[in-house]
């Protein structure tokens, strides 16, 4: 149990920091940067197919944080430990472990195929359509549509 007036924790907070605490733009630039040289210089040193399935994340405490795309390709950069502290070293980075993670990749969002055409049997039910429609606009739309079915990949016998 706390006592009145004790602190919950002496642990630092987890989660966003405010922004006056971050620094400077330009130090978070610098420091974006420099992770990203070391991400290149680390990753470069691992063979092609691994090198694709991780990324280097951070280094806090000694210790570098990869993250990979899956259980498998994180045992492997796993095996890779020992390589990657001597070229961590070798670059200056004063690294005592790796951890690895696994975070697979975000869905990359795919537009849909709207270009697929209309079959031949849809040219007709849109032409059965149009046959019941009084409106004239309304049916000139869907005998157009109709006609565009019919010639976008389905050539029709037309002798």
């Amino acid at each position: 149990m706390q006592r009145a007036g004790s602190p919950a924790s002496h642990r630092p907070a987890r989660g966003p920091k405010p922004l006056a605490d971050c620094g400077s733009f330009a130090s978070l630039a610098r420091k974006a940067g420099e992770l990203d040289a070391l991400d290149r210089a680390l990753r470069q040193t691992l063979p092609m197919p691994l090198r694709e399935q991780v990324r280097f994340a951070h280094l806090r405490n000694g210790r570098l944080v990869f993250l990979a795309s899956s259980p498998a390709w994180a045992a492997r950069l796993r095996l890779m430990q020992a390589q990657i502290l001597t070229t961590a070293r070798a670059i200056g980075t004063s690294a005592s472990s790796v951890t690895v993670k696994v975070a697979p990749p975000l869905p990359v969002a795919t537009e849909p195929d709207r270009s697929k055409p209309l079959s031949p049997a849809a040219a007709a039910h849109l032409k059965a359509a149009a046959a019941s429609i009084t409106d004239p606009e309304l049916k000139g739309l869907f005998l157009e549509l109709a006609s565009i079915a019919e010639t976008a990949e389905f050539p029709t016998a037309k002798d």
